[in-house]
């Protein structure tokens, strides 16, 4: 009497298939990552002798051209940072395709509104990116030699990628991060695990993604 047969997958099915639970073990890993590095984030203000300028990372504006509540936790952090020591703060970002005006403007006019000085306040009104916000945070910056260390304020999750970018570009930084909202925090490091993928690719494989 034959036994019962045993059906398997074609190949090409099981080859798919070990793929995708490769690539879900993966992505789990570079999760944990995440949150491992999002555990050394600073969120209180450090010393005023460890940052002689303030980068602020852009954010959703909404409809309204108010900030939404994390580029205004973003720049509450800022405000604070700069009341601390009066340097030179760059606001970061560029208008999306459902913003009323760029990031940077509403950004500058919150930080006006919080007491920071308006001359102290550079914009960079064209990125969209953080590889391009600290990029073009370092041309408004380069002319200023008494600037030598800076401080990157975005939100907590996105501080170790940011800190990372900015090595790459020669910056000496420290980092400082705000909350983000409960209900987006899936939503946020889901995507934080992605760019970390996305910046190793362009870092080592040097992949066209950006």
């Amino acid at each position: 009497m034959s036994g019962k047969r045993i059906h398997r997958f074609p190949w090409p099915v099981r080859l798919i298939i070990g793929l995708v639970i490769l690539g879900i073990i993966l992505y789990a890993g570079v999760m944990g990552f995440v949150l491992i590095r999002e555990k050394g984030v600073a969120t209180e203000v450090p010393s005023a002798d460890n940052y002689d300028a303030i980068i602020v990372l852009g954010a959703q504006v909404k409809p309204d051209g108010s900030p939404s509540v994390q580029l205004s936790w973003r720049l509450d952090a800022a405000a604070e940072a700069y009341g601390k020591k009066k340097v030179p703060v760059v606001v970061c970002g560029a208008q999306g395709a459902d913003e009323p005006k760029p990031e940077a403007a509403v950004m500058k006019q919150y930080l006006v509104g919080k007491g920071v000085a308006e001359n102290d306040i550079l914009t960079d009104p064209n990125s969209f990116n953080t590889r391009q916000n600290l990029k073009n945070a370092g041309e408004l910056l380069k002319n200023r030699p008494e600037v030598q260390r800076v401080l990157v304020v975005t939100s907590d999750y996105h501080v170790p990628r940011s800190l990372a970018l900015a090595k790459d570009q020669g910056y000496e930084a420290v980092g400082l991060g705000s909350p983000c909202k409960p209900e987006y925090w899936l939503k946020n490091h889901a995507r934080e695990a992605l760019a970390w993928i996305k910046y190793w690719g362009v870092k080592y494989l040097h992949l066209p993604l950006e």
